[in-house]
């Protein structure tokens, strides 16, 4: 970590950034004073972390639940089968590759489930944070404390060889609730594990991602698009969707009315250890799934069974029963982040 009594490292490893006039010597200043957070260490965390380090952000914090396995290897660059033979948490293996690559940046790997029980400290000192989660449960929740506290957030998913991005400028433009006044239900969406996801498509919205959290972080937040853009690469299609006047149309809970229910714990899901079972409860009160679209999804993951109240998917080492109502219950595993891991692959949320 770099020492604060010492003098700022020269620039001269930035020249390329420094020369860019609409960022210019100062702006690469106020990027070695900024603070990034990043949400999420999988596909889009491993590129948003690493161009953030690359360009000289004073401090990175990367936060991430799981661990590497060698599937994660066709799009999350940061790691090598190393890292996945060693099951060595995300965030972990991405900071060392990381400081590696730039020791005049403070990178912080904290290994934990991103939860209303922690989200506002990991805020702490924060100027910007980058969204490289795979649910909206977590999203929300992200929206939620970015609103309270004012800062800045840019939001991106990718599924497939499609992906999307949108930057929130808290009090000033529309927030992902006014886009999407309420998170999914868990199985209404295809994930990454039962659709599959290109690469390619992560490089592209990682790096606008990227590029936003940069302008912001500089103090060029006039230069921030003002569009939910949506990049479709299978297709080589752009399309963007002006929503520089959403805020105003809408009556947003969060932005608007100042409620903030994911942050308070009153959405999203419950979790139990079910003693004795090796298995972890997993509950979203409000919600539904349809055990149909789901059994679909699944059909070449693994050996799927069902009855008229559940649906099962038996993996290698763990199974995944999940009932109409979104409840599921994950064998195999007592560790609850595991286990939001498992269902938010298999599941969505």
């Amino acid at each position: 970590m770099p020492d604060p009594m010492q003098p700022a490292p020269p620039l001269d490893r930035y020249i390329r950034q420094v020369r860019y006039a609409p960022l210019g010597r100062e702006g690469q200043e106020r990027l070695g004073a900024g603070r990034a957070l990043v949400c999420g260490c999988g596909a889009l965390g491993n590129m948003l972390a690493t161009w953030l380090v690359r360009a000289g952000v004073g401090l990175v914090r990367i936060v991430d639940r799981d661990f590497v396995e060698k599937n994660n290897l066709q799009r999350q660059t940061l790691f090598d089968e190393d890292d996945a033979d060693a099951g060595l948490p995300k965030a972990v293996a991405a900071a060392e590759k990381l400081r590696r690559a730039n020791r005049d940046v403070a990178v912080e790997a904290i290994v934990a489930d991103i939860g209303p029980s922690n989200i506002e400290s990991l805020c702490d000192a924060i100027d910007v944070i980058v969204d490289g989660t795979d649910n909206f449960e977590t999203r929300f929740l992200i929206n939620d404390v970015a609103v309270k506290r004012g800062i800045p957030w840019v939001y991106g998913g990718c599924l497939g060889a499609e992906g999307q991005t949108m930057t929130i400028l808290p009090g000033q433009t529309a927030c992902l609730r006014c886009l999407l006044q309420d998170c999914p239900p868990p199985g209404a969406l295809p994930t990454c594990d039962t659709a599959g996801i290109l690469g390619p498509a992560v490089g592209v919205i990682a790096s606008i991602q990227a590029l936003e959290a940069i302008k912001i972080l500089s103090g060029r937040r006039h230069a921030v698009s003002h569009y939910l853009t949506v990049v479709e690469l299978w297709d080589c299609s752009i399309r963007q969707v002006d929503v520089t006047n959403l805020r105003d149309q809408v009556d947003c809970p969060t932005c608007k009315r100042g409620e903030f229910a994911w942050l308070a714990g009153q959405e999203g899901s419950r979790s139990a250890v079910l003693c004795g079972r090796n298995a972890v409860q997993l509950s979203f009160p409000g919600k539904t799934v349809s055990l149909d679209s789901l059994a679909a999804q699944w059909e070449k993951l693994g050996q799927v069974s069902r009855n008229p109240f559940l649906l099962r998917l038996k993996l290698q080492e763990y199974d995944l029963t999940v009932f109409p109502d979104g409840r599921a219950i994950i064998s195999g595993t007592s560790d609850i982040a595991t286990a939001r891991t498992l269902y938010a692959k298999y599941v969505g949320t």
